[in-house]
């Protein structure tokens, strides 16, 4: 069913002006000047096609059609104020639902949300695979993590500066290329493809070749000995990226998360 339009400002400022049956005080409710209210209350009435206050030696008076209707307003008020909260009652939620490529959950991601968990036990996470952007509307996303060179259209911040390095296992291994998607080597020198980074570093760590991969998904793999770096990080444009749209971005729960994955 098609909404009536409703001039939400005019029908606040009437509210306001009947409950002081004068513009001034209302205009001091609302933090305006009073012609806006007079502005107001004249462009409702117009609107309309009532008067809603008449001007008495005694002061200002509501009309029968203004008086009439203030109930029904001050109702409806009441659940708009009751709609909002119960919106904003979603902010408190611990459920958290974040998109990340599967290499990044498994070789950074998981660990960190294992400690927050840890601090915030109520704290509920769904993680849903994802390489490429997501809707973030379909998909029920409170937060991604992108490869990119920046958030786009969303707001976002960097979880490290991009850098790559190449890996190999400890001792011995092939010197063979080993190629993921969009990795920084020529897929046409690689002797094993694999499905993604974190593949490509487990390749790696057994001797099956050398993975240049992100320097932050090999970090925790570099400082257990699991691989050894071959050579020093190379400084890249791509990095991992936290994004969300601007209302996600400003939920408590995400704002919490944010800080303890940059921390």
């Amino acid at each position: 069913m098609k909404r009536t339009h409703l001039p939400l400002n005019g029908l606040r400022v009437l509210d306001a002006a009947a409950r002081h049956l004068s513009f001034t005080k209302a205009a001091d409710e609302l933090a305006v000047t009073p012609a806006a209210v007079g502005q107001q209350i004249r462009a409702l009435e117009e609107m309309l096609g009532v008067v809603l206050f008449r001007r008495t030696p005694k002061g200002l008076e509501l009309t029968d059609e203004a008086a009439n209707g203030l109930d029904a307003l001050r109702a409806g008020f009441l659940q708009f104020e009751e709609s909002v909260r119960a919106m904003q009652a979603g902010q408190s939620s611990n459920a958290l639902t974040i998109a990340a490529p599967r290499d990044f959950t498994a070789k950074w991601l998981a660990a960190r949300l294992a400690t927050f968990s840890k601090a915030n036990p109520d704290t509920r996470f769904t993680l849903v695979a994802a390489d490429e952007d997501v809707d973030f509307t379909e998909a029920n996303l409170d937060l991604a993590i992108r490869l990119t060179t920046g958030p786009g259209e969303n707001e976002g911040i960097r979880l490290a500066a991009g850098a790559y390095v190449t890996v190999a296992a400890p001792e011995g291994g092939a010197d063979t290329p080993i190629s993921w998607p969009n990795c920084p080597v020529a897929d046409g020198v690689a002797a094993l493809r694999l499905a993604d980074a974190g593949l490509a570093i487990d390749a790696a760590a057994i001797g099956l070749g050398r993975a240049t991969v992100p320097l932050i998904l090999a970090e925790a793999d570099i400082a257990s000995g699991k691989v050894r770096a071959v050579d020093n990080a190379k400084e890249s444009d791509d990095a991992y990226w936290l994004v969300a749209p601007l209302p996600q971005w400003r939920q408590k729960k995400v704002k919490a998360l944010v800080e303890a994955l940059t921390a």
